[in-house]
């Protein structure tokens, strides 16, 4: 295997393809390489920690056609450090020889014959626009949970909804749900649950890109992005009725300006010691006022104008879930409704209908 390719052509291939490696040291030393495949004047790098596979192709110049397996953060650093220009790949013998200009390294490749083999989509592809589906999922994403222990919270559900997609994603003290107008996607009635860690690859993958093309397996989803492939497995279980957190009515809505809000979210969160202390909404016929109390450090507090119709209350939220919440949502202005002040909170984007952010208060005294 030899070849040569522009140092930031062949970086940002080894660190896209290399997200897909596993950091993990309890699993097959193999797993934490990329694979390096050259032929036709193609390179074609994968990395995978068997869950998610991302497969990532570029133009080289080849001189010998071959594979090999190579450490993936190690790589990708020695290329993101070499000289502007271009860099000669080889493998020969023991050593994967990288360099450029005056500078050379070697590094041992790992056994081809123990990295996974990757196979292709078996279905046909739903393209979909990609400005389009990077903006949903950055909505959804950011509601799905991290923690291991409940894999079900962290999914993305994808579901079809009469002649639409919604996707929802919660951890449980939040809930994000993304309506789309892409109900060809799936069959009437089909779900997926799909990980929100491929799908947070696919937004960043996404951005930018005119489509995306989506091939849906039964047990696995491929995403395809120009010259990028991401696999992941679906997820296996059951996912929570959401619905059943969602108020039918809500008697008492604020609407305030979003970047007034977001901007005073930032200063009174100063004095929210990381998130650890709640942010009180006081809600007011004209205006909200903002405050956060830490007991020995300090506090803060904010008036910004609003419009509120209800009952006045004071309520309260977790800062950075209401601030995640608040930036998600489109639009100048945006929309608080609540029922009480231990009841669920929706936001929205006044005029955006198609997104929603559900938000568990915190109790205060």
């Amino acid at each position: 295997m030899k070849f040569r390719c522009e140092r930031e052509i062949l970086a940002t291939a080894l660190a896209t393809a290399g997200r897909g490696a596993t950091n993990s040291t309890g699993t097959s030393p193999v797993l934490s390489g990329v694979r390096l495949d050259v032929a036709d004047d193609t390179l074609t790098i994968t990395g995978t920690d068997l869950e998610l596979t991302i497969k990532a192709s570029v133009p080289v110049g080849m001189e010998e056609p071959g594979s090999t397996v190579i450490p993936a953060r190690l790589t990708a650093d020695i290329v993101k450090s070499l000289p502007a220009g271009s860099v000669d790949v080889e493998l020969t013998g023991d050593n994967v020889s990288i360099s450029a200009q005056r500078s050379q390294f070697a590094v041992r490749p790992m056994a081809v014959a123990d990295f996974p083999s990757i196979g292709a989509p078996s279905s046909e592809p739903f393209v979909l626009s990609g400005s389009t589906m990077s903006a949903a999922l950055g909505q959804v994403v950011r509601a799905a949970s991290t923690d291991e222990a409940r894999q079900q919270l962290t999914g993305v559900l994808i579901v079809s909804e009469d002649d639409a997609v919604r996707m929802v994603a919660t951890d449980s003290y939040r809930l994000a749900v993304r309506d789309l107008d892409e109900g060809a996607l799936l069959g009437a009635g089909q779900q997926v649950l799909v990980p929100a860690r491929a799908l947070n690859e696919v937004q960043r993958l996404v951005s930018g890109a005119e489509d995306l093309k989506v091939y849906l397996g039964d047990n696995d989803v491929v995403f395809e992005i120009g010259d990028v492939h991401l696999t992941t497995r679906l997820i296996a279980a059951d996912y929570p009725n959401y619905r059943n957190l969602l108020p039918s009515s809500y008697p008492n809505v604020a609407t305030i300006g979003r970047d007034a809000l977001l901007d005073a979210l930032r200063r009174v969160r100063l004095l929210a010691q990381g998130g650890a202390t709640p942010v009180r909404l006081q809600l007011e016929s004209d205006h909200v006022i903002l405050s956060a109390i830490t007991t020995d450090v300090g506090e803060a507090s904010e008036q910004i104008d609003a419009s509120f119709e209800g009952e006045p209350m004071t309520v309260a939220f977790n800062p950075d879930y209401l601030a995640a919440g608040v930036d998600a949502v489109d639009g100048d202005e945006v929309r608080l409704a609540v029922v009480d002040p231990m009841k669920p909170a929706v936001l929205r984007g006044v005029g955006h209908d198609e997104y929603l952010y559900l938000l568990m208060p915190v109790r205060v005294p």
